[in-house]
């Protein structure tokens, strides 16, 4: 495997979090492989990866729950990986949110602030503050069990605002919630940390849900980054196969580049590219069916038959097989089609990446 991490933050982006070649082992398990990553102070970061990539273990090291096997965790100029968890200005929100059900809302949110010990004078105050914050200020005197998937999710929230950290760490809060309701709490959580300038780092499995609310996501598998880019970038050129085929759906066109040109198949285009074997994405929104496109120099065409379609509301997926080669194709919606059609796509929008 071939990993990428094109790292880069805005320039006028000062660093709050520093990873630096961390590892970590269980025994003669390496669940995660030399991560260096920086994260911008105000920044929302996506950790996305399937099951066993490593991105849970790695917000653990951050919250100080495990230590690292190899490497340092910087925050502000600070050695983080060496101060125990209480002494860190980092808090999480869990997916089960870890409410105490026999405490009211308001005493919940109280509860790590009496535990350090804080004057009774200011943990009125700033209570007050972390229920404004998420807008559940009417339910300070509820138990937890009275309210919504949505509304415990604030709760949770404003137990980890009430001790202002400078690092929030989400670990796939919004999971347990339903469809609706998700869609709903991502606005909202977005919404929410623009407000309050506090940095995210959020742990997903879902693609849609970290393109959707972060500033940059960092790709993890088996234990290693794959690629960090913005949601655009990361989407629009991928550096890996698995990257193309995790983030979103594409068709992966395999050939080679051989006296300047690509051939995939019975697919081919003139190509720049150094020769050799190759691997494209190309995107099923971003072919169109002939007949619906303008003529414009830079692209390929083909006959394909088409094997299904599927419709979803303004669009329609349609599975097409090309000389053998099967491609998935996003159109805008227009009835039932059959038969055999021709297909083009710009050249541009066939990115090559590696294995």
């Amino acid at each position: 495997m071939s990993s990428v991490a094109a790292n880069s933050l805005d320039p006028a982006s000062a660093v709050l979090l520093e990873i630096r070649g961390v590892a970590k082992r269980f025994g003669a398990r390496e669940v995660l492989r030399n991560i260096s990553l920086n994260i911008a102070e105000g920044e929302f970061l996506a950790l996305l990866g399937e099951s066993g990539s490593g991105k849970t273990t790695l917000l653990r090291l951050v919250a100080g729950f495990e230590e690292p096997t190899a490497g340092e965790i910087w925050m502000s100029g600070e050695r983080l990986d060496l101060l125990p968890p209480y002494r860190r200005r980092v808090n999480t929100v869990f997916q089960n949110y870890a409410l105490f059900p026999h405490l009211s809302v308001r005493e919940n949110v109280a509860y790590g602030l009496r535990v350090k010990k804080t004057a009774a004078t200011e943990i009125d105050g700033r209570v007050d503050e972390a229920l404004r914050m998420v807008k559940i200020e009417e339910f300070a005197a509820w138990r937890p069990s009275k309210l919504s998937g949505g509304q415990q999710q604030r709760v949770a929230l404003a137990r980890a605002l009430v001790n202002r950290p400078r690092l929030l760490l989400l670990d796939e809060p919004l999971s347990a919630l339903d469809a609706n309701l998700r869609k709903q709490m991502q606005s909202e959580l977005k919404a929410l940390q623009r407000e309050i300038g506090i940095t995210f780092l959020f742990v997903t499995h879902d693609q849609e849900e970290a393109m959707a609310l972060s500033d940059r996501i960092a790709l993890l598998r088996d234990g290693a980054l794959e690629q960090v880019a913005s949601a655009r970038e990361i989407y629009a050129h991928p550096a890996t196969a698995y990257t193309a085929r995790f983030i979103g759906q594409t068709n992966l066109l395999r050939g080679e580049i051989l006296d300047g040109m690509a051939r995939c198949g019975a697919i081919a285009w003139p190509s720049d590219d150094p020769g050799g074997a190759a691997i494209f994405s190309l995107r099923p929104e971003a072919i169109r069916l002939a007949s619906d496109a303008v003529a414009r120099p830079g692209t390929a065409r083909f006959r394909a038959a088409l094997e299904q379609q599927f419709f979803s509301g303004a669009s329609e997926l349609l599975e097409v097989n090309c000389s053998g080669q099967l491609l998935r194709v996003r159109v805008s919606a227009r009835g039932p089609l059959s038969g055999e059609h021709e297909f083009v796509f710009s050249t541009a929008d066939a990115i090559r990446v590696q294995e």
